[in-house]
């Protein structure tokens, strides 16, 4: 009964604090900043592949919230809202840095990472969930997240990267043969 209490506490505190931020309050902010950071950073580390890279991104979706919150209408939850301006803020600085365009080019090193990973010594019994994860190539990583992680569905996903649902699975199976192969040496 007290988690069911503290979540609506925590909802309750979140719709008082939006308010009060989206006019200009910068301690509510601060406090809205406070109890979404953690799982910010944790969605954009796992989708970008990278802890330092994770850090930047979360910077940029507190930005683009401070940016946006007044626009926030309230049909959803305030954490649900940011979820997704946080995947959207991952998505577009993957199109930003033209990842989208050398789409060959990160297959080819995605590739030759696979092939190396395949020649390490066998001494290398076990592999790290997180690690494993993060050595997926990126697709593959961002909907194996979405879906595994997050708990989107597949048109969801879909909608979010600009592909198709039959695509978001193939990339969610290629994922978890990726993962089991790592994970059994």
């Amino acid at each position: 009964m007290a988690a069911v209490s503290n979540v609506v506490r925590v909802a309750m505190d979140d719709s008082t604090d939006v308010a009060l931020a989206a006019a200009g309050d910068r301690q509510a902010f601060e406090r809205l900043y406070q109890t979404h950071a953690n799982r910010v950073f944790s969605l954009c580390a796992r989708m970008s592949g990278s802890r330092t890279k994770g850090e930047e991104l979360t910077q940029d979706v507190f930005v683009r919230t401070w940016e946006k919150l007044p626009q926030f209408r309230g049909e959803s939850a305030f954490s649900t809202w940011l979820h997704r301006l946080a995947v959207n803020v991952v998505l577009n600085a993957r199109k930003s840095e033209g990842k989208q365009a050398s789409r060959t080019e990160q297959n080819d090193e995605d590739e030759e990472r696979w092939d190396q990973v395949a020649r390490a010594p066998m001494h290398i019994e076990r592999m790290d969930l997180a690690d494993a994860i993060s050595k997926l190539p990126a697709g593959a990583r961002k909907v194996f997240v979405l879906h595994d992680v997050e708990g989107f569905k597949h048109e969801e996903i879909a909608e979010m990267m600009g592909i198709t649902s039959g695509g978001s699975k193939a990339q969610l199976h290629r994922a978890r043969l990726l993962l089991r192969e790592a994970l059994e040496r």
